[in-house]
């Protein structure tokens, strides 16, 4: 997935830094999404996946009008049960490492997940 930082992508938007490039949260919501798309061939009928873990390290910062390529692979050939873990990766538009890392999400039954607490009998 690829992006072009914009001002609203920068840490002083942001509120995580007071210098404009990009924001490590930006950065890392464009990771997890890049997660959501590669664990969707592991996901079956009525079943999504939610964020658990997230270990980045951001590496060199990104000016406005820079871009970023972000990828996440799966971590492992086949999931263990139903955690999923990513390598993923972002590379500037020069080719050098803005960041790696690793993201791990959990398969979840939607509808199940979704439902208020009295219905999946949490609390109980």
């Amino acid at each position: 997935m690829r992006y072009e930082v914009t001002d609203d992508d920068t840490a002083v938007r942001l509120g995580s830094g007071d210098v404009p490039v990009l924001a490590t949260p930006r950065l890392i919501a464009w990771m997890e999404a890049a997660t959501v798309r590669a664990a969707a061939p592991f996901l079956g009928a009525g079943q999504t996946s939610v964020g658990t873990a997230v270990r980045v390290q951001h590496l060199r910062a990104t000016r406005v009008g820079g871009e970023i390529e972000v990828t996440a692979e799966p971590a492992t050939a086949a999931p263990a049960g139903r955690r999923l873990a990513f390598a993923v990766r972002a590379v500037d538009g020069s080719g050098g490492v803005v960041a790696t890392g690793e993201i791990e999400r959990a398969i979840v039954d939607r509808q199940r997940f979704l439902a208020p607490p009295s219905e999946t009998g949490a609390g109980r």
